[in-house]
């Protein structure tokens, strides 16, 4: 598939900047709306189809919510919001856990019910959460109704965040689809964020993901605890320096076109307890349960019994949205247990320890849960588990283990450094000094080189691999 390789996006993305910058600001949405049908239908044409049926579905919702919310006719408005729910969960069901139902009813009651086999269509986990909201927004009156349904598509298609991410509400960009400002310092900025997202994924995700590949094809039975130790921590780097890269990119290209996206991470690794961790991982997907699932459940309002219950219900669903396995289900209440101890007593007690303990703690449970979520086969995720603590008593250390550690331990020590803040930091006080100084050129200049090197490294990797899918292009 096309969108397994970066390198597609680079044959995609100057075509694409030069037709929307020499069209007239009025055509500008249509331009983005074909470039991005495009942009999906290469990858597969055949789901373009699903696309526009769910844009053409949702924006006639959102026009009749308006139109009955104005008629003040709410009991009309309702049923409309619920039917534009109830068919892009029927899409997202069918193509996303048709098979996973038929597979358990066929294990439960020894049947034999034919497969779908329906291929996933990339994104639609995204896009049908962000056309869900848009109608849930109409009728709060948080957002208008878009009435021009080329705009509209174009939110619906828009190509930089639409495979992977970040959610994108409509309300968050309602303005910016009818008007936005495209600048030469916020397609720099652009720049900036998508080389660095680049270099996340292709310099740091691949390359720490090799030693996972290469860890987890091994036999568990033989595993000793510090091979297997490594293999979870060079997962726990891969995976966020996967999806934080693909936000950044995103993030970048939306900047490069005049839209300003909400940021998806906050240095989630820094965090002292899982609740933290929360609010600074996957920040648009924790957003939209907060505001479209816990909150009209009731949230915390009604009492300890139906708080405890409603967060039961959003991780239950933030599990089994990644994909159609037991372990994302699993991997969701997992995180839903120590949020739930956290409310009732956990976090006022690490509130009172040293922050270290607190970030070990954090840091302990997220390791734990990447190897549950890298495992689609729940026994191989749990057997795996167990060789972290040496349950097949392969012993601690070996040969290979000291090898791999010492092999690796460089690009370890820098993803430590680069998952925190203190890059950041350090950058800003760089930044903070030359500009004290008048130094402006030569902050241009360490800035622009920096940003060569990065791009330039990136683009060598990717030459010599045929092979770089973003791990949240499956969900």
């Amino acid at each position: 598939m096309v969108f397994s390789s970066i390198l597609f996006l680079f044959r995609f993305l100057p075509i694409m900047l030069v037709l929307y910058f020499v069209s007239p600001k009025k055509l500008r949405n249509l331009i983005l709306f074909i470039g991005s049908l495009i942009f999906y239908a290469w990858g597969e044409p055949v789901y373009v189809v699903l696309m526009l049926f769910s844009t053409v579905v949702d924006y006639t919702h959102g026009m009749l919510v308006e139109k009955f919310k104005n008629q003040n006719k709410d009991t009309k408005a309702k049923l409309v919001v619920a039917s534009s729910m109830i068919i892009n969960l029927a899409l997202l069901c069918v193509f996303k856990y048709a098979d996973f139902v038929v597979i358990n009813i066929n294990n439960i009651f020894d049947l034999n019910i034919k497969l779908l086999n329906l291929p996933l269509p990339i994104g639609i986990s995204f896009y049908t959460f962000q056309t869900m909201s848009y109608t849930v927004d109409v009728y709060r009156g948080q957002a208008k109704a878009q009435k021009n349904i080329i705009t509209f598509g174009s939110y619906v298609a828009l190509f930089p965040q639409l495979i992977a991410g970040p959610i994108v509400q409509y309300k968050t960009v309602a303005k910016q689809l009818n008007e936005r400002h495209e600048s030469f310092d916020r397609f720099s900025y652009g720049i900036e964020r998508f080389v660095t997202g680049l270099g996340k994924k292709v310099l740091f995700a691949n390359n720490i993901g090799m030693l996972f590949d290469m860890i987890s094809a091994m036999s568990v039975t033989e595993l000793p605890v510090l091979t297997a130790w490594l293999g979870a921590l060079a997962f726990t780097f891969q995976i966020y320096f996967d999806f934080s890269g693909y936000s950044d990119m995103a993030i970048g290209l939306g900047h490069m076109f005049g839209f300003k996206f909400l940021e998806n991470f906050e240095h989630p690794y820094e965090s002292r307890s899982i609740t933290e961790f929360w609010r600074r991982w996957h920040i648009s997907l924790g957003t939209w349960f907060r505001e479209y699932v816990y909150i009209p459940l009731g949230g915390n309002r009604s009492g300890k019994f139906k708080q405890i219950r409603n967060i039961i219900i959003v991780w239950a669903l933030t599990g089994i949205w990644h994909g159609a396995s037991w372990n994302f289900l699993v991997w969701g209440l997992y995180f839903c247990v120590f949020l739930m101890l956290e409310k009732l007593f956990l976090l006022k007690w690490l509130e009172r320890m040293p922050k270290c303990v607190g970030h070990i703690y954090t840091m302990f449970l997220v390791i734990i849960s990447w190897v549950i979520f890298a495992f689609d086969n729940m026994q191989m995720g749990l057997n795996y588990i167990r060789a972290m603590f040496g349950g097949y008593g392969a012993g601690f250390y070996d040969e290979k283990s000291l090898y791999l550690l010492l092999t690796n331990i460089v690009i370890i020590v820098i993803l430590i450094i680069a998952s925190t803040s203190i890059p950041k930091k350090l950058a800003n006080a760089f930044i903070a000094k030359l500009e004290a100084g008048n130094k402006q050129v030569l902050l241009a200049v360490v800035k622009n080189v920096f940003l060569v090197a990065v791009f330039l490294l990136a683009m060598a990797y990717l030459v010599n691999s045929t092979y770089n899918p973003f791990l949240y292009f499956r969900f």
